[in-house]
């Protein structure tokens, strides 16, 4: 599935390069005000930080929200508190566009993610043109040399890379790089299956210093908070966010990873 995904991605981006070559995108990207700080706005503190998504479908679950504007939902995020705003971008199984980045990044204050499946330097140039901040890179589906200069890439260009592991190997390969911002995905993207310990298993393995990031396996409250206790900075949500009240929603996670919980829930 991972293979198929990136595949997928990458001949629909080098579609997109027949009509925008790398050269314009290239200076588009370099036009771009700078990248905001998307390590600052995840430090870690006394309260988990959330990365909110906007995300119309996924292969697992099929379609989950319309999502007919994307700036609006990535506003109603930025009201209910999130840190940052995670945009999926791919447009085959997520049902995501540059567009949708742009529209967002156009319409909030805070960092932006490009989730994609990202393995060519014109994709990363291309996030930095559509004004993401951040960029998922997925160690899974990179070999190491791929990943370094991509990362390298991102790096030059001001943005961040959120580097996605989901194993202790990957953990070190993202060590490795000297990454900053470190995400363990609890879904397997070979078998799309979840395994929400997965986090504090491999948590202490992320070297100090870096930014933790729990991805996927939050539907309620109490997810939040279980991923909080094993040591994450922060939480990557979207299923829970577009099938529901956005702020209210947040409101209740961010309260949740500071240990707050309504009564019925405790």
């Amino acid at each position: 599935m991972l293979a198929d995904l990136t595949a997928g991605a990458v001949e629909d981006a080098e579609t997109r390069r027949l009509s925008r070559p790398l050269a314009e995108v290239e200076k588009a990207a370099l036009a771009q005000a700078p990248a905001r700080d998307a390590l600052a706005a995840l430090a870690p503190g006394d309260a988990v930080r959330i990365i909110a998504e906007v995300k119309r479908a996924s292969p697992s679950r099929g379609d989950l929200a319309a999502i007919p504007d994307p700036a609006h939902q990535a506003g109603l995020y930025e009201q209910g508190g999130a840190s940052a705003i995670s945009v999926l971008t791919e447009q085959r199984r997520f049902k995501g566009s540059l567009d949708d980045l742009t529209a967002v990044r156009a319409s909030v204050s805070l960092p932006v993610l490009r989730k994609d499946f990202i393995a060519t330097p014109y994709q990363v140039l291309e996030a930095r043109a559509a004004g993401a901040d951040l960029v998922l890179l997925i160690v899974a589906a990179l070999e190491q040399p791929v990943l370094a200069e991509l990362y390298a890439l991102i790096r030059e260009l001001g943005m961040t890379p959120l580097v996605e592991t989901h194993s202790p190997d990957e953990v070190a390969r993202a060590a490795e790089l000297g990454a900053e911002l470190i995400g363990v995905n609890a879904r397997d993207l070979s078998t799309f299956e979840l395994d929400r310990d997965l986090f504090g298993r491999l948590a202490e393995r992320i070297p100090t210093g870096a930014i933790k990031v729990a991805e996927s396996a939050v539907l309620q409250p109490a997810d939040v908070a279980h991923y909080r206790a094993a040591g994450a900075d922060a939480v990557l949500i979207g299923e829970a966010l577009v099938t529901g009240d956005p702020v209210a929603t947040l409101t209740a996670f961010l309260d949740a990873g500071q240990g707050r919980f309504p009564q019925e829930e405790r």
